[in-house]
């Protein structure tokens, strides 16, 4: 499963409205400890293919989203359930922390 690019523009429909669980990584492109993280999503979107939505959210583009939620520093991370928000990590989390919070 591809990584969901996310935006204003689909955010609501793909995250807000869905059932089940999202992680939603708010990252920049210019910031090291996200690209440290991309990985990560990568592979959490593939371990969880078909049960989990993976999206990430560019607060350069998108900074209205991350100021609705929140996001202070990034990469921020959050999950999702039936389109309210359950889980936040802040900075560069273990693989497996994140994956507990979406079984």
């Amino acid at each position: 499963m591809s990584v969901l690019k996310l935006e204003e523009g689909n955010f609501e429909e793909v995250v807000l409205k869905s059932e089940g669980k999202v992680l939603v990584d708010f990252y920049a492109d210019w910031c090291g400890p996200c690209k440290m993280m991309s990985p990560i999503i990568d592979d959490i979107a593939n371990v969880l293919e078909g049960t989990v939505k993976v999206g990430k959210v560019n607060v350069d583009n998108n900074q209205e989203l991350a100021i609705k939620y929140d996001v202070m520093s990034i990469p921020t991370i959050m999950v999702f359930e039936n389109g309210k928000p359950i889980k936040t990590f802040i900075g560069v989390t273990d693989k497996n922390e994140i994956l507990d919070v979406l079984k």
